[in-house]
């Protein structure tokens, strides 16, 4: 493989057609064999995900691609905080040793895909709440859990307090290991996900203050509150799921009688409560795939899915539950252009966009992750 003085400049590549990209794509991985590794997140474009190696949500993809013997590059098609935990997965101390020392080096296609969830919580708004709440609370009978959907400083933030990561699947196993550690838990950066699993286990709206990390009023709740909580929640949410609402469920109960809801834990409580199944991303595609022909399905979560999903089973009835446009618009900034840049730069020798997690946040993020890995 040549190595190039510099890297390709990315503009020519936005005056090529898709079908010129899929090619040029196609004969990239060709080139670079069972050393490259495409992942696409379960939101992507479907002309994206064409080229994927492997779909999934963000965790699955992590875990797989870290398992891999052959895999030298991660090109991760989704957004930031995925390819730090993939960086942080593919890296871990274990894997290095195997590979005598070699890093696996991840690759993001546009560094502007981010997540608004994620950005809610930043790392010193968290260590500044953390200390709030110690001049009213214990600290040290907190347990802080943090959505996979965040900065790996904050699964570093975790990892250094005793705390955890926690998916949309494994919310509840994770709350029950926390409350059996310590008395509170501090769940961020998704108020909906927290409070929507919490409320499952028996804990109540008066038990889950919300912080608000714009209020410095203590967070906008009084002390009273913080001191009967049990949960308390961060103010933050998923751009894409809070826009479902309720009237949405009861307009498609009304005319499309015998319809079932299905909706993602990231959405509001009011949608949440009377869906008839709510569950991760991976849940909604295995009910959908394990449905009998003639089902009919609305379904709560970002677009492309939900459209892929309506592709991918005509024998059943699927639509979209909100009457507005929904869809990741960071996930969305990947696409072939950025996608063919990276790769030919690869063929070239040159590495763009990488994503590499600090050694210190690196091994504090992952303590969390395999605490959560353990948890059953």
């Amino acid at each position: 493989m040549s190595v190039a003085l510099e890297p390709l400049p990315f503009p020519p590549y936005r005056e090529l057609g898709n079908e010129t990209l899929r090619e040029r794509i196609k004969l990239a991985k060709s080139e670079l064999g069972k050393s490259l590794l495409i992942l696409g997140h379960h939101y992507q474009q479907d002309e994206v995900i064409e080229h994927a190696d492997l779909n999934g949500d963000s965790y699955q993809l992590s875990k797989l691609a870290a398992e891999s013997v052959d895999c030298r590059t991660i090109v991760f098609c989704g957004v930031h905080f995925m390819a730090e935990t993939a960086d942080i997965l593919a890296n871990r101390p274990e894997k290095l040793q195997s590979r005598d020392g070699q890093r696996v080096t991840v690759i993001l296609p546009d560094l502007s895909a981010g997540c608004s969830m994620a950005d809610m919580a930043g790392i010193r708004q968290v260590e500044a709440a953390w200390k709030h709440l110690g001049d009213m609370i214990d600290t040290s009978d907190i347990t802080p859990v943090t959505y996979i959907n965040s900065a790996a400083s904050l699964k570093a933030f975790c990892g250094r307090h005793g705390g955890i990561v926690c998916t949309s699947s494994n919310a509840k196993a994770v709350l029950e290991w926390s409350f059996a550690q310590r008395k509170r838990v501090f769940f961020f950066p998704d108020q909906h996900l927290g409070r929507n699993t919490s409320l499952k286990m028996g804990i109540t709206n008066a038990e889950m203050p919300v912080w608000n990390p714009h209020d410095d009023t203590l967070g906008g709740n009084t002390e009273q509150a913080i001191k009967q909580s049990r949960v308390i929640l961060w103010k933050g949410h998923c751009s894409v799921h809070q826009m479902f609402q309720a009237d949405h469920v009861a307009s498609f109960r009304k005319n499309h009688p015998g319809i079932k809801i299905l909706v993602h834990p990231e959405c509001p409580q009011e949608v949440n409560d009377i869906a008839d199944i709510s569950g991760s991303t991976s849940k909604i595609i295995e009910t959908v795939q394990n449905a009998p022909a003639g089902t009919k399905w609305a379904i709560g979560t970002e677009l492309h899915l939900v459209n892929r999903l309506k592709k991918e089973h005509p024998e059943q009835e699927i639509h979209f539950l909100s009457p507005l446009v929904c869809m990741c618009a960071t996930m969305y900034r990947i696409d072939l252009a950025h996608l063919c840049w990276c790769l030919e730069n690869l063929v070239q020798g040159a590495i763009v966009n990488r994503i590499v997690v600090r050694e210190d946040i690196a091994k504090w993020s992952l303590i969390a992750l395999e605490r959560m890995l353990a948890v059953k």
